[in-house]
C-alpha cells in the first residue's frame, strides 16, 4: 500500500523525465545516500572496508563501464582486466612522476589514458562484431598484461616487477599507502562511484546513449537514420575504458596498495566484471551495482557461514562459489537475460498494483 503513484503528479517535462519520477523512489535514493555518507563512515572498520565496501565500490565502477560498452552499445569485450591494468600502471607512473599533484587528478588522468588505449583497441569494432570482437578484446587483454610484464619502465625498473602505491593525501587525509584509514578509503571510493554513476546515468539517457542503443539494437538501421557508427562505437569504447581505468587506478592505489599485473589484472578479472554485468543486468546502471554487490558479498557470505560457522574446508567453499556463479549465469541467460535489475522492475510493478491481481 505504500508504493503508489496516486497524488504524485508532474507539472513540467523536467519533473516527468527525472531519474526517479516516483516520490517513494526519490526518498529511498536519498535515504541510501544518507546512510552511505552519514552513517557507514563512522562505523566501518578495516575488515568491512577491505572485504566488502571498498571492493564493491571499485567493481561497481568497472561494471558500469563495461555495461556501457556491452549493455548499452552491444559491443562485446573480454579485455576489462587489461584496461584496469592500464589505469593502475598509469596512476602509478603519475603518482611517482608528479608527487605534488592531487591523487584525484591522477586517478582521473589514469582514466583518460585508459580511454585513449580503449579507443585504439576499439578500432576493430568498426569492421567486426560478436565473437570476433570478443576475440580481439581478449587479445588486447593478453597483450596489455604482457606489455606491463616485459617493459621495466612501467614498474620503474623494480627488481620484483611489483608496483607499490606511495602515500598521498587530500587536505591532510591519507588516501593511499599503508597508513590509510578504513573510512578514508571508503569515502574516496564512494564519492568516485557517486560521481561516475551520475555521469553514466546522464550519458545513457542523453543523445549519446540513444546512439549507443541504436547501434546495439540494429546497427544497419541506425546508420540509415543518421547515426554515425564510427563515432558511436568509439565513444562507447572511450567512455567505457575511462570508467574501467578509474576503477583500475582505485583498485591498485586505494584497495591493494601493491600489485603485480599477472596476478591482479589477469583474465579472471575480465570474466569477473563480465559476470557482474550479466547477473546484474545488461543495459542498467542499477544492474551494474547489483551484480557487483552480489559477486562481492557471495564469497564473504560463504566464507563466514560455511567455513566459519559450519566448519567446511576453505577449498570446498571456493568451489561451491564457482558452481553457484556458473549456475546463476546459465539461469539468468535463459530465464531472465536482463538480470537482477529486471527482477527488481517486476517487483516494483507488483508493489504498485498490490493487493490487486497483476
Amino acid at each position: 500500500m505504500f508504493y503508489r503513484e496516486s497524488g504524485d503528479f508532474k507539472t513540467t517535462y523536467t519533473e516527468d523525465s527525472q531519474t526517479f519520477p516516483i516520490k517513494f523512489d526519490r526518498i529511498r535514493y536519498y535515504a541510501v545516500l544518507a546512510v552511505a555518507f552519514g552513517v557507514i563512515p563512522f562505523f566501518i572498520n578495516d575488515y568491512w572496508a577491505n572485504a566488502v565496501f571498498v571492493p564493491f565500490l571499485i567493481y561497481a565502477i568497472a561494471a558500469i563501464g563495461l555495461n556501457i560498452l556491452v549493455g548499452y552499445c552491444g559491443q562485446v569485450s573480454l579485455g576489462t582486466g587489461g584496461f584496469m591494468a592500464v589505469g593502475a600502471y598509469a596512476v602509478y607512473k603519475l603518482m611517482t612522476s608528479f608527487p605534488e599533484v592531487s591523487i584525484v587528478i591522477h586517478v582521473l588522468l589514469a582514466g583518460g589514458i585508459t580511454a585513449c588505449v580503449g579507443l585504439l583497441f576499439g578500432l576493430p569494432s568498426l569492421r567486426i562484431k560478436g565473437f570476433y570482437l570478443a576475440v580481439a578484446t581478449l587479445a588486447a587483454q593478453f597483450f596489455l598484461v604482457w606489455l606491463f610484464n616485459k617493459v621495466p619502465w612501467f614498474y620503474n625498473y623494480s627488481a620484483s616487477g611489483q608496483i607499490s602505491a606511495p602515500e598521498r593525501d587530500i587536505f591532510g587525509i591519507i588516501l593511499t599507502g599503508p597508513n590509510t584509514s578504513a573510512s578514508a578509503k571508503y569515502l574516496f571510493c564512494a564519492l568516485m562511484l557517486l560521481a561516475l554513476a551520475w555521469l553514466a546515468r546522464n550519458l545513457t539517457r542523453g543523445a549519446m546513449g540513444r546512439r549507443w542503443m541504436a547501434i546495439r539494437d540494429m546497427d544497419i538501421a541506425a546508420e540509415i537514420i543518421g547515426v554515425n557508427p564510427l563515432g558511436a562505437k568509439l565513444s562507447a569504447f572511450a567512455v567505457s575504458s575511462f570508467f574501467i581505468g578509474v576503477s583500475g587506478a582505485l583498485f591498485f592505489a586505494v584497495y591493494l596498495g601493491a600489485a603485480e599485473v599477472g596476478e591482479s589484472f589477469g583474465i579472471q578479472k575480465s570474466f569477473l566484471v563480465l559476470f557482474m554485468v550479466i547477473i546484474g543486468g545488461l543495459g542498467s546502471i542499477f544492474g551494474s551495482l547489483a551484480g557487483a554487490a552480489f559477486l562481492v558479498l557471495l564469497p564473504v557470505f560463504l566464507k563466514n557461514v560455511l567455513v566459519g560457522m559450519l566448519g567446511w574446508p576453505t577449498d570446498l567453499a571456493a568451489h561451491l562459489e564457482l558452481m553457484i556463479v556458473g549456475a546463476l549465469i546459465i539461469i539468468f541467460l535463459i530465464a531472465e537475460p536482463h538480470g537482477i535489475a529486471q527482477l527488481w522492475r517486476h517487483t516494483k510493478e507488483k508493489l504498485r498494483l498490490w493487493p490487486f491481481p497483476h
